[in-house]
């Protein structure tokens, strides 16, 4: 799958879970940029994958794909980056070719190149173009690269087995050990593709060995925030672009914009501007927000200095030059200096925040979640004084922006003591939620 088809892709999943249906199909399209026959061929596509997948029967086939992203208490749900990366599909032909290459090696022990041409074009219509030695060559090569078949000892003509030592050399209870780490790890730790798709190849293998299927999966993981999870697609190309000290060039699109996504433009006859903007930039450090699960871009531009991204606005990301290791340090020290106090990624002027927590007046409450949470979560802020029934805590913050939503969740029992103007916001903001709720 193409690139540009493949940001499209993310962004429809990501619609798909925040609207959960809200939208028609003339509205999801024009959000996304595309037209309505785009949102119709893009979702069968991926409904054809969810059944390819998920294995049902014909009559449950309508629903798979539906409870797919159905969240359920008793289930762990599988990461939406997974199942977007399955669907990275090869053409027909690639995909018969490959098969029948690996079907070919699981039942021998080594084959050569000419052996696996002969299976290729066995049994393949007289009308069918048959694969030559280059074509089968090129899939040996790309199956190598992914690690499914290694090369076996010898000289040539070199003779190829299936990579899976690891399955064939471990007994179950190795390998219960080793889906149990690689199950937490996949899902606690920062995301990785091949993490998941190793945790479902060895539930895969522990279940085609245990008749009775029982329960492997010893964990739940619960997802807060699943359309977040695909915008952990861009990590990988941006972490490398950071340790490499790589400019990047993308398309960005705010999340004000009215649309989230434009396709590249291929036919000058049907050229069109795209609503979102070409940026490039010295990505410098990459922050997580784990209270609204999102990613932020920090980066340096020669014109506009220190620079934010959210990374669900952007795609078409390509790595560019690479920068003297002198001015990637110094922009990043001076990065780092500009965010020490900053709550999350603010760089606005540093302001002291003071506020009263009441401790909880339950009696047979023998602990303090109160006191407890705000220790936990408070990052550099300290607890100045203590009473009975509540404590002072202060912070110095470049900015109120991002605190407030923190302080804001400990509803009745955080009072905003400074600075005066943030106390105000908030007393206007209970007043508004107050009006909401008022009898009529």
């Amino acid at each position: 799958m193409a690139k540009e088809s493949f940001d499209k892709e993310i962004q429809f999943l990501r619609m798909l879970v925040l609207t959960s249906g809200a939208y028609s199909r003339q509205q999801f399209a024009e959000r996304l940029g595309i037209s309505v026959h785009t949102f119709d061929k893009t979702l069968k596509k991926l409904k054809e994958v969810a059944n390819t997948l998920l294995e049902q029967p014909p009559e449950a086939q309508g629903q798979v794909f539906t409870d797919a992203f159905r969240s359920n208490y008793y289930e762990s749900a599988d990461p939406l980056l997974l199942f977007l990366f399955q669907a990275k599909s090869l053409k027909e032909t690639e995909s018969l070719r490959i098969s029948r290459i690996l079907a070919a090696l699981n039942d021998s022990q080594e084959l050569s190149m000419r052996d696996l041409l002969d299976i290729c074009c066995s049994g393949l219509d007289l009308d069918s173009a048959f694969p030559d030695e280059k074509t089968i060559r090129g899939d040996l090569k790309y199956l190598e690269e992914v690690g499914a078949i290694v090369k076996g000892a010898g000289p040539r003509p070199y003779r190829y087995r299936l990579n899976n030592d690891l399955v064939r050399q471990l007994s179950r209870e190795e390998l219960l050990d080793l889906f149990d780490f690689v199950d937490i790890m996949a899902n606690t730790q920062l995301p990785s593709v091949q993490g998941y798709l190793l945790r479902d190849s060895l539930k895969k293998e522990l279940v085609r060995q245990d008749e009775e299927k029982q329960a492997i999966e010893p964990f739940l993981y619960k997802y807060h925030y699943y359309s977040r999870i695909l915008d952990e697609a861009h990590l990988s190309v941006l972490l490398s672009a950071i340790r490499g000290r790589r400019k990047v060039q993308f398309l960005y699109f705010s999340p004000k914009a009215s649309t989230s996504y434009a396709s590249q433009n291929t036919n000058p006859l049907f050229e069109r501007e795209s609503s979102g903007r070409t940026e490039t930039a010295l990505p410098l450090k990459i922050v997580y927000d784990h209270q609204y699960g999102r990613w932020y871009l920090l980066t340096h531009s020669k014109h506009q200095g220190i620079r934010k991204y959210r990374l669900e606005g952007m795609m078409q990301i390509e790595a560019g030059e690479t920068v003297a290791e002198e001015l990637f340090l110094a922009e990043k020290s001076a990065l780092e200096q500009k965010i020490s106090t900053s709550w999350l990624i603010d760089t606005g002027r540093p302001v002291t925040v003071r506020a009263k927590f009441l401790n909880p007046q339950r009696r047979d409450s023998a602990r303090n979640f109160v006191k407890e949470r705000v220790l936990l979560q408070g990052q550099w802020g300290t607890i100045t004084e203590e009473a009975l029934h509540f404590f002072i805590y202060e912070i110095t913050v470049n900015g109120t922006t991002e605190i407030k939503p923190w302080l804001r969740s400990f509803g009745s029992s955080c009072e905003v003591l400074a600075p005066r103007q943030l106390r105000e916001e908030l007393v206007a903001e209970w007043k508004e939620i107050l009006d909401y709720y008022e009898s009529f």
